[in-house]
């Protein structure tokens, strides 16, 4: 699917980015002819660049022989027209996963939230369609947080959505598609981090509310999901994750485990929900299961094609569902290294 192809990730060195451009390096969707990272941080970009350098794998499954061949680095972003343009001429696949995601940050710089997050799509379906560029698949990353949106952050990643999936009628011959999906434990700027950083400095630990629910999936589950939606998806879908969820104040327990650490209740920040929605209501009506993942037709009449597979939810997909039980969530944890004592590793690996 991706042999012999010049893969563009936006927002390459995030952590997202990361793991995606370790994936595809692996060749598990074949081998790209080179993978462009896109970025604005020359300082990530530097780091990224010599921890390839100086590794005699790329991964642990492919020999890493000339990473200047496999991987290019390029300052710019997303905002910027021209050196967008510039980096799109030479793709066949685009991963957007660049992005403004803290909730409160995207509250007290709204228009910056908008730049990044509407413009930069928009631009990217600007170039391909104004310079009839060759490209085979644009890749939307989204949240849960674009669900009935009650905040910056979720509305601007809801009009990328519906930017990206409109694209198919303005660019025939590129599949535009998006995959959603909640918290990715242990990325930049997630509750983790924090709590780890508050355990390390003795505490308290802050909550929201203790009812307060969120999905869970690992990075490399997010990468999953893009990676089943470049297989699958049609025009104008979008994948979603059949994940768990997990209430905070267990999340904060866990991590705190046997240690005299106080919990101290703030009160939810400026726009925040008490649980995150995948699916809504009204997408219930227009969404499929095709195996882990829920898929949701396109919204536009004009792309919607022969349907394929069963439509199952009977309520919106909520995180105050299928919520999981303290030992399964610290299952979890452990399985992914998050507990206090694995700090360094997480640090090393995914929050550099």
């Amino acid at each position: 699917m991706l042999t012999k192809k010049t893969i563009l990730v936006t927002g390459g060195t995030g952590s997202l980015g990361k793991v995606l451009v370790r994936r595809l390096l692996t060749g598990e969707l074949g081998m790209p002819r080179k993978t462009i990272i896109f970025s604005r941080d020359e300082a990530k970009q530097h780091a990224m660049r010599v921890e390839y350098m100086n590794k005699a794998n790329a991964t642990d499954e492919v020999i890493y022989q000339n990473f200047k061949e496999l991987l290019e680095f390029r300052i710019g972003d997303v905002r910027d027209f021209h050196s967008l343009a510039s980096a799109l001429t030479e793709a066949d696949v685009v991963f957007n996963a660049a992005a403004l995601k803290q909730v409160p940050t995207c509250e007290y710089f709204p228009y910056q939230a908008v730049m990044t997050n509407i413009l930069g799509p928009e631009n990217i379906v600007r170039a391909i369609q104004e310079h009839n560029l060759p490209i085979k698949t644009v890749v939307g990353i989204s949240t849960d947080k674009a669900c009935k949106p009650v905040n910056v952050m979720g509305m601007t990643k809801a009009i990328q959505e519906r930017v990206f999936i409109q694209a198919n009628m303005r660019c025939p011959n590129t599949r535009f598609i998006c995959v959603r999906y909640g918290n990715v434990l242990a990325s930049r700027g997630s509750v983790i981090p924090l709590f780890h950083e508050q355990i390390k400095n003795g505490g308290p630990v802050t909550i929201t509310t203790p009812e307060m629910t969120r999905f869970l999936l690992s990075l490399n589950q997010a990468v999953d999901t893009i990676f089943a939606a470049m297989k699958g998806a049609k025009r104008g879908e979008m994948y979603i994750p059949r994940v768990p969820s997990a209430r905070v104040v267990d999340i904060a327990k866990i991590l705190i485990g046997g240690r005299k650490i106080d919990i101290v209740t703030i009160g939810i920040r400026p726009g925040e929900k008490l649980h995150e929605i995948l699916v809504s209501e009204e997408e219930m009506f227009r969404t499929v299961d095709r195996g882990s993942y829920y898929v949701i037709l396109p919204i536009l009449p004009e792309l919607l094609g022969t349907e394929d597979g069963e439509r199952s939810l009977k309520e919106e997909y909520s995180s105050a569902s299928n919520v999981m039980d303290r030992a399964s969530l610290e299952k979890l944890f452990r399985k992914n290294k998050l507990m206090v004592e694995d700090i360094p590793v997480i640090e090393r690996d995914l929050l550099r």
